[in-house]
């Protein structure tokens, strides 16, 4: 299939065929001769697509700047079950998500992928303009936005097919990174509503949001295409969760994404509720809060490419590692500020704020690093496994890897979402608590941390590791 000029007339766009039969991305003579510029122009509008749906998955991250409890009827530890709901519909919805580009095409998944963005966006723009509903109506309508975090799964698995071994880490991360920056940029949106015209205007967020699930759609449609030899389906899921490697995985990303998703949607209702003890009114507080909010997501998503291309030259697991360890110390950053703030009587001073801010924005960057890191692993080892499959031709052994990467990928994916349901939940518990404070929550982060540095030292770093031998490990 040769590449689409720029000035192809727009019906061109629609009447051209959007499917490769066979597509080896491990070819170089047919990368270069055009391969990579399909790759690229499927990449852009993958990347656009996984914003706006990241960006709706955390809508309620937002909504929850605009909702005074006196209006809404939600006190904090409501709001934080509130976006933990769609934290937890969109980590399930990535299983199914996963083999639906194989199923039905990549381009014709993430356009309705994106369609049906409209739906939550709709509804959340409704219930913010008619508050009078009750809570279990608001949790039902956060579940809808769930659908966003499953698109995540569906876009990395196609990108994954697209990009040959050598450049995936930086393929997949730069796609889940632009993906993953729709979080800060509705967090901005929102601060630049409520900068304006104050916390009483939710509806104009979700107004520009129907625009731009929009515009996704009918990018997707004239520029993606479909390949025809991808393969993901949940027997492939099955076979690579025999693996013992694929639950180490897993277990990895909940540390690094997991903590990415759950401060994301977590860390403006944190600053809003010191604010709030700082005695700053409603309006004042969601204003500082989203000042801040956005900055932390946006360095993570960042760094998320970083963290692909680092692992591409020094190797995912010295580099998880490595983050797992600066987050642990991060971790001890906001521990060490939380019990100061505990021991003192009322508003956190303005010391303490700059050491939780500074925490949490190390997390959120070093999180980043890592979620690249991560999922550099993926292929990496089962393109190593594949090379033992000696009944398997070239193609074969190609074939097999893309699928069970592109299987774990959308596994991993929805295990690691969960902790972003842990994180808001353990928060919730917390400020439940009669310290009314985060300090709890933070020493179950700095433990789990810990955890993860251990389960990577042993079993990436420690020992050299036999990744041809593809019998997968007993269950245990």
């Amino acid at each position: 299939m040769s590449v689409v000029l720029e000035k192809e007339p727009l019906r061109s766009k629609f009447a051209r065929k959007h499917y490769i039969d066979k597509w080896d991305a491990e070819d170089v003579d047919a990368w270069e001769a055009g391969g990579k510029d399909i790759a690229k122009r499927n990449l852009i509008w993958s990347v656009i697509a996984e914003h706006v749906g990241f960006s709706v998955w955390s809508i309620w991250s937002v909504m929850v700047l605009f909702m005074p409890t006196e209006i809404y009827g939600i006190d904090a530890a409501g709001k934080f079950f509130l976006v933990a709901v769609p934290t937890l519909v969109g980590s399930i919805l990535r299983i199914p998500y996963t083999v639906a580009t194989a199923k039905f095409g990549g381009r014709n998944w993430t356009i309705f992928s994106a369609l049906v963005l409209l739906v939550p966006t709709v509804a959340t723009l409704y219930l913010m303009l008619n508050p009078g509903h009750s809570y279990t109506t608001f949790m039902l309508v956060a579940a809808l936005a769930g659908v966003g975090g499953g698109n995540f799964a569906s876009s990395m698995t196609n990108i994954n097919a697209f990009y040959p071994q050598r450049l995936k880490g930086w393929a997949l991360g730069l796609n889940a990174g632009g993906g993953n920056i729709g979080v800060p940029v509705i967090q901005l949106i929102g601060l630049l509503v409520i900068a304006t015209v104050g916390n009483t205007a939710p509806w104009i967020v979700c107004a520009i949001y129907l625009v731009l699930c929009s515009g996704a759609a009918l990018g997707a449609a004239l520029f993606m295409d479909n390949l025809g030899d991808q393969r993901a389906d949940l027997r492939a899921m099955g076979e690579s969760l025999k693996f013992s490697d694929s639950w180490v995985i897993s277990f990895l990303y909940i540390g690094t994404f997991g903590s990415f998703i759950g401060f994301s949607f977590a860390f403006g209702q944190v600053l809003q509720i010191n604010f709030l003890a700082g005695g700053d009114t409603p309006a004042q507080a969601a204003l500082h809060a989203a000042q801040i909010a956005f900055i932390g997501p946006l360095l993570g998503s960042v760094a998320r490419p970083l963290g692909g291309k680092l692992a591409d030259r020094i190797g995912g697991g010295r580099i998880t590692v490595w983050t797992f360890v600066a987050m642990a110390l991060a971790a001890g950053v906001l521990i060490v500020a939380g019990t100061l703030d505990d021991a003192t009587e009322g508003a956190a001073s303005g010391g303490i704020m700059v050491a939780f801010v500074l925490g949490f924005v190390a997390l959120f960057l070093l999180s980043g690093l890592g979620n690249g890191s991560v999922y550099k692993m993926i292929p990496s080892i089962f393109e190593a496994k594949a090379q033992g499959l000696e009944h398997l031709d070239r193609a074969g052994k190609a074939a097999w890897s893309r699928s069970m990467s592109g299987a774990l990928i959308g596994f991993a994916g929805a295990i690691g979402g969960l902790g972003g349901v842990g994180i808001n939940l353990v928060l919730r518990a917390s400020y439940s608590g009669e310290a009314q404070s985060a300090t709890m929550a933070f020493w179950v982060f700095g433990a789990f941390y810990l955890a993860c540095i251990a389960v990577t030292w042993v079993v990436f770093l420690r020992v050299p590791r036999q990744d041809a031998e593809i019998e997968p490990a007993p269950a245990s």
